[in-house]
C-alpha cells in the first residue's frame, strides 16, 4: 500500500441532540474521551499519544486516552459503542476487534457495520513473514520446496488462534499448498523468541515486533504481505512478487465512532484525526513506530472494515477457526 494513501472522564450522561439540531460547524464545549481498547504502553496506545495533541488542537479541548484493555481489543470497542453519540466519546479499533473477532465462534457484542461509525484509519502495521536465520531458507520459495518435502515437519508460531499472524499464515498455507503445523504463544515477544530459537520455522508477526531482528540479522524476512515493498526492508519482496497474491496480511487500528453519530460530528471528527496523521511530525514518528499512516475518508474506511471482515471472514470459516 503507498504509504501516503489510506491508508479519564466519564461517560456522558448528557441527552443526546437530534441530529438536526447539531451545528454544521459542530466545535466540542468540553474533554473528549478516545477510548484505547489496549493497555499503556502498548502499540496502539503509542499511536493514539502520539495523534492526540494535534488532535486536541484541531477540536479546541483536551483529548484523554482512556485505556481499556481486554478480550483482544474487544472490550474497548464495545465501550465505544455503547457510547452516547455526541462526539465526547470516540476511540482506536484493531483488525482483530473489527474484522477478525466478529467472525470467531465466540463473536462479539457489537457489529462493527451498524454499532460503529467509521472515521478514518489510523495506521496499517505490516506483517513481514519471517524464518530464523537457523532454519537455512534464503528464500520463501526454498520455505515451500521444504514443506512440500515433509509435510508436518515444519512449525509457524502465532500470538494465537484467531490472531493476525494466525490467519496471515493460515492464508500461506493455503495459497502455497503446504501442510504446516501451528503453535500459539500468549504474546509477540514470545513468538520473537521462538522464531529466534527455530522452535518455530516461520512466523508472521507486527513489523515493529520484528525489524530490530530482521536488522541485526537473527531472522531473515522472506515476504511481506503489502501491495509495495516496504522502506524499512526494502529488499524484501512482496507476496505478489513472489507468486502469492492472494497472502495479503497486514495488522491495522482505524478509528471510529458510535453509530448514528451525527454528521456533523463526524466531520469535525475526521477532519481532526485526519489532519493529525497527515501532519509531517506526526508521521515520522510514526514511521519510526513501523506504522503506515492512515487517514483516508469515512467512506473508504468503511469500504475497507467491510472488506477485511469478509476477508478473514472466509479463512476463520474455511479453516474451521476456534477463539482461544
Amino acid at each position: 500500500m503507498n504509504r501516503r494513501l489510506a491508508l479519564g472522564a466519564m461517560l456522558s450522561a448528557l441527552t443526546v441532540l437530534p441530529a438536526m439540531a447539531q451545528p454544521a460547524d459542530w466545535r466540542p464545549d468540553r474533554p473528549i474521551r478516545l477510548v484505547v481498547p489496549f493497555g499503556p504502553g502498548g502499540p496502539s496506545d503509542i499511536v493514539a499519544r502520539i495523534l492526540v495533541p494535534k488532535i486536541s488542537a484541531t477540536l479546541g479541548q483536551p483529548v484523554v486516552v482512556d485505556n481499556r484493555a481486554g478480550a483482544g481489543g474487544v472490550t474497548g470497542v464495545d465501550v465505544i459503542a455503547r457510547a452516547a453519540p455526541d462526539g465526547y466519546v470516540f476511540g482506536m479499533g484493531s483488525a482483530g476487534a473489527l474484522a477478525i473477532s466478529p467472525g470467531l465462534d465466540r463473536g462479539t457484542p457489537y457489529n462493527p457495520l451498524t454499532d460503529l461509525a467509521p472515521i478514518t484509519l489510523g495506521v496499517l502495521v505490516p506483517e513481514p513473514l519471517v524464518v530464523p536465520v537457523a532454519a537455512g531458507f534464503q528464500t520463501i520459495q526454498e520455505l515451500i520446496a521444504a514443506a512440500k518435502a515433509r509435510p508436518g515437519a515444519l512449525n509457524f508460531g502465532s500470538t494465537g488462534s484467531g490472531s493476525m499472524p494466525h490467519l496471515a499464515a493460515e492464508q500461506l498455507r493455503a495459497a502455497a499448498g503446504i501442510d504446516i503445523v501451528h503453535i500459539s504463544y500468549r504474546s509477540g515477544g514470545a513468538l520473537s523468541t521462538a522464531i529466534l530459537t527455530n522452535e518455530v520455522q516461520l512466523g508472521f508477526a507486527d513489523l515493529p515486533v520484528l525489524l530490530g531482528h530482521i536488522r541485526g540479522g537473527t531472522m531473515r524476512a522472506l515476504a511481506v504481505g503489502t501491495a509495495e515493498r516496504l522502506s524499512w526492508i526494502p529488499d524484501v519482496p512482496t507476496m505478489r512478487e513472489v507468486g502469492l497474491p492472494a497472502v495479503d496480511a497486514s495488522n491495522w487500528h482505524g478509528f471510529v465512532a458510535p453509530a448514528r453519530t451525527p454528521e456533523p460530528i463526524l466531520v469535525a471528527l475526521h477532519r481532526a484525526v485526519a489532519g493529525a496523521l497527515n501532519d509531517p511530525e506526526v508521521r515520522r514518528q510514526l514511521d519510526g513506530q513501523g506504522a503506515m499512516p492512515g487517514g483516508n475518508s469515512r467512506e473508504e474506511f468503511g469500504a475497507f472494515m467491510r472488506s477485511e471482515l469478509e476477508k478473514w471472514g472466509a479463512v476463520i470459516r474455511a479453516n474451521n477457526i476456534k477463539a482461544e
